[in-house]
């Protein structure tokens, strides 16, 4: 069965919200997917809301841009306001409860809450929020695999940041483990 997930992720500039969406659409693709990543620059990079749409699907893509999405990821809470009408029913919504301060009004939608800066404070590398997050809606999902997601990091993380790679990868397996 042909299966396409539209995903958005949405917080505040310098959460890396774009790397996450690469990584996301670069391990589809190294999964053999059709894939979309479509960033937003602009005024986010100094502090507002940055977000990113991510297509990953069994079928070409013919879009980019996503209107209904089957998934959002809300790191601050100007995202989970921004996109919490627009998933659509049936849909799910990974939270960094750490940040968000409310929980999601609608009950048509999964809810799935994680404390991801909290998590990633504990583990001494507070901006990896978003790989815990990643690591979440990987487990609740299946949309690739953590071998896949490991491979990713090995491809795109630049040589002169290797040392990051298994930083990258634990704060994945964090998000992925935590119940």
């Amino acid at each position: 069965m042909e299966q396409t997930f539209e995903i958005i992720l949405a917080g505040f500039g310098g959460q890396g919200i774009l790397f996450a969406g690469k990584v996301l659409a670069y391990a589809g693709m190294l999964e053999g997917k059709e894939v979309s990543w479509l960033p937003s620059y602009g005024p986010e990079m100094r502090g507002g809301t940055a977000n990113c749409h991510v297509i990953v699907s069994d079928s070409p893509v013919g879009s980019p841009i996503i209107n209904d999405p089957m998934m959002v990821i809300a790191m601050n809470k100007p995202s989970l306001d921004k996109y919490e009408d627009v998933v659509v029913s049936g849909g799910s919504i990974f939270i960094d409860s750490s940040l968000v301060g409310r929980h999601v009004r609608r009950t048509d939608i999964k809810s799935i809450e994680i404390p991801a800066t909290q998590l990633a404070m504990e583990m001494n590398a507070p901006k990896l929020a978003n790989m815990v997050l990643i690591g979440k809606m990987l487990k609740e999902t299946g949309l690739v695999s953590l071998e896949t997601i490991r491979a990713t990091f090995a491809k795109i993380v630049p040589d002169s940041k290797k040392e990051l790679v298994e930083l990258n990868i634990k704060a994945v397996e964090l998000g992925y483990n935590f119940n």
